[in-house]
């Protein structure tokens, strides 16, 4: 567990720096990464010991309660911030709140914006989903060695932006067992074997929590299942409960609670007399 002050200026701990990481990858060493969007999902992650959390910049506050020593990535999606100084800002905030990095799916010049103010960088090569209509649609790239050269290439370009990591998604196993030693950047792999520093998973993926899968995720729980069998029982409850509603069986006296004995009578006497007062 290291010391550290975060970029806002508070004392806290973590079980990982960025200079960690940069020597398990010097060293060949194997990290976790796993997606966590609540304070329980992200407990889970720290207690199970899982190295390094990822999450949308808006689950912040919540993931950090949950796992207050892991190394958390607070992510930014490709429409949530237009302007660069936006993207700016919100990494700075992120960073302020203790973000030990910032990932930005946008161009070069966002992640040099934000790697100027000292701040740890992840981009993002191989597969980018939102922009996968340059890159021939939705499919594994770095097949070619063509291709691999200009993962290679990205890479580099991202060095020079001054990013730390790079998520490297849905790429040819070869390719990135290949080029993660020609790079300075921190790899994650999705998708992408096991060559990557490393190798990132989505909770749901990890817990069998999605009709579909992608390929190349694989679950270790069948969290869905159970989740289904929870979607039953609430319908069959919400069912029962209106069913009885509607035919009288509830509430019923094993529910409800009745006056002391004799008071009842006592209560319709007065009643009458109310009655009989205000007509």
């Amino acid at each position: 567990m290291k010391n550290i002050y975060t970029y806002g200026g508070k004392p806290a701990r973590r079980n990982l720096t960025v200079d960690c990481l940069r020597r398990n990858k010097a060293a060949g060493k194997k990290m976790t990464q796993v997606s966590a969007i609540s304070e329980d999902e992200a407990r889970a992650c720290e207690e199970m010991g899982i190295d390094m959390i990822t999450i949308s910049d808006l689950d912040y506050d919540a993931v950090r309660a949950g796992a207050p020593h892991t190394f958390i990535t607070s992510s930014q999606t490709m429409c949530q911030y237009f302007e660069p100084q936006e993207c700016l800002t919100a990494a700075l905030k992120a960073a302020e709140k203790g973000a030990d990095a910032i990932f930005t799916p946008r161009g070069m010049g966002i992640v040099e914006l934000i790697a100027n103010e000292g701040l740890a960088v992840q981009g993002h090569v191989g597969l980018v989903p939102r922009k996968s209509t340059l890159t021939g649609g939705l499919k594994t790239f770095g097949k070619t060695a063509e291709e691999a050269m200009q993962l290679l290439e990205w890479m580099r370009r991202y060095e020079d932006a001054g990013a730390a990591a790079v998520e490297v998604e849905c790429v040819a196993v070869e390719a990135l067992q290949a080029i993660n030693h020609k790079t300075s950047l921190l790899t994650h792999s999705i998708g992408a074997g096991s060559g990557g520093d490393i190798i990132f998973s989505f909770m749901e993926d990890i817990c069998g929590d999605v009709e579909n899968p992608p390929r190349h995720a694989k679950a270790w729980g069948d969290v869905l299942s159970i989740r289904k069998q929870l979607a039953a029982e609430r319908d069959k409850a919400l069912t029962g409960f209106r069913t009885d509603v509607q035919s009288g069986a509830f509430p019923d006296e094993a529910h409800t609670v009745g006056m002391l004995p004799g008071e009842e009578d006592k209560l319709r006497e007065a009643l009458d007399k109310w009655s009989t007062l205000h007509q």
